[in-house]
């Protein structure tokens, strides 16, 4: 990488300490081709075991330098079947025929108190992501937390603020900056390939809304009240928590008590991908304008301080995000990058130009990251910055009125109402 940010290298000033308390034994000494030394494996804890993490669990599971070895959930059918299916993964890989070695809890903080565990994923409810990680970092543990990083503005501070703490390495789970085509996408608009950016548009789902499903009976062995944690109090119901085995995805990402709209769920992708395309991952807009009809779910306008104007939109490609510079414009989303001119999408990067972040595997690059005590690709500013996008853009959505945000102080300016909206009030005993 030819340009070291800011955040890294204070990251590494930082945790200097960090680093020299970390004893790394030579594989070649230890052992032959291929063997992993005890002090190269990292003992990881998971936090929240639902439908996301019983997805991806292999992903760290299959590194040779993570050893899953504990989980904690409030849902007792959750967890139980996702310590089955970590024994099992482990049986498979290791040959042991009656491997159980997996260690359940259902308060977090007994996970926490694990000496050997060294570091944990956060996989659970966005309302819930700011706690758990906050007491990690603090307990000692470096941190995987899922996207979008934090609920509120000020949730996303203060993981910052943990972070610089206790020196503890944090990515995000905005993987799309591990993939070549999003990566190679902000490289050709770094180095002007797409001409001067006039405008962004990303396409995701809509903003968040008050949570009014009607109460349904909890499912046994769930504790609905830490559940529901530090959100306001509300009765179950299975589009918040299916139960186990059901298809669909948890829809408690719809409402704002406990997620942000799909526009934070995806907006944590592609918001930040055209974070890092116009190179803000230290800042964000300036200016928040919400479309005429209040009724609106799109329509949008980010204006940033040099006057690039972003504006979450559909274009009829799915969730995408969209550079239109003054020489062509460039698509890109999961399922392509193509441009107008051609030649654009397909141009090599030189030698010479500005590189990003090269990293193709998330998972591996947060265990290298750890390693050597660096920043890795969707560190924890990073995370917070992209975050913070998706926050004031359900805020201006329900304000519905301009606003104006100060992205070094992280306030409105003249907006009282507005700066309340930056946190939140924490149902007691649940309190950051």
């Amino acid at each position: 990488m030819k340009k070291t940010d800011h955040s890294r290298r204070k990251f590494l000033q930082q945790s200097a300490m960090a680093a020299a308390a970390i004893t790394i034994i030579p594989r070649h000494v230890l052992g032959g081709k291929g063997y992993i030394a005890p002090s190269d494996v990292l003992n990881v804890g998971f936090i929240g075991t639902g439908k996301l993490v019983n997805g991806y669990f292999k992903q760290f599971g299959k590194l040779p330098e993570i050893h899953l070895m504990a989980a904690c959930d409030i849902y007792q059918e959750k967890l139980s079947k996702f310590k089955q299916a970590v024994d099992e993964f482990y049986s498979e890989k290791t040959g042991k025929s009656n491997y159980s070695e997996c260690k359940v809890f259902s308060d977090y903080h007994e996970l926490l108190d694990l000496d050997e565990i060294d570091a944990v994923i956060v996989a659970t409810p966005d309302h819930w992501h700011a706690i758990p990680s906050i007491d990690a970092m603090k307990a000692g543990k470096d941190l995987y937390c899922e996207k979008p990083l934090a609920h509120t503005v000020k949730e996303g501070r203060k993981m910052v603020e943990a972070a610089s703490k206790y020196g503890r390495v944090v990515q995000t789970g905005s993987m799309q900056r591990s993939n070549r085509d999003f990566r190679h996408a902000c490289e050709l608009v770094r180095n002007g390939y797409v001409g001067e950016i006039k405008q962004v548009i990303v396409s995701v789902g809509d903003p968040a809304v008050a949570c009014d499903l009607p109460k349904q009976p909890t499912p046994e062995g769930l504790d609905w009240d830490r559940w529901i944690g530090p959100a306001p109090m509300h009765t179950f119901h299975e589009d918040l928590a299916p139960v186990y085995g059901a298809e669909p995805w948890p829809m408690w990402r719809r409402y704002r008590e406990f997620g942000g709209g799909i526009l934070s769920d995806w907006g944590a992708h592609m918001f930040d991908i055209a974070q890092w395309g116009l190179g803000m991952d230290e800042s964000g807009p300036v200016k928040f304008i919400p479309p005429e009809d209040p009724k609106a779910v799109r329509g949008l306008k980010m204006i940033y301080a040099n006057g690039v104007e972003m504006i979450h939109d559909d274009f009829d490609r799915g969730w995408a995000v969209r550079f239109i510079g003054s020489e062509g414009v460039l698509d890109v989303s999961r399922s392509f990058l193509d441009s107008k001119p051609e030649h654009i999408a397909v141009t090599e990067i030189k030698s010479g130009d500005t590189h990003l972040y090269y990293s193709d595997n998330h998972y591996q690059d947060w265990v290298d990251a750890i390693k050597k005590r660096s920043v890795p690709v969707t560190g924890v500013e990073t995370g917070h910055r992209s975050a913070s996008v998706c926050n004031l853009a359900n805020i201006a959505y329900q304000l519905q009125r301009t606003l104006e945000w100060d992205p070094v102080k992280e306030k409105f300016k003249g907006d009282g109402e507005a700066n309340k909206l930056r946190t939140k009030k924490y149902r007691k005993p649940y309190t950051l």
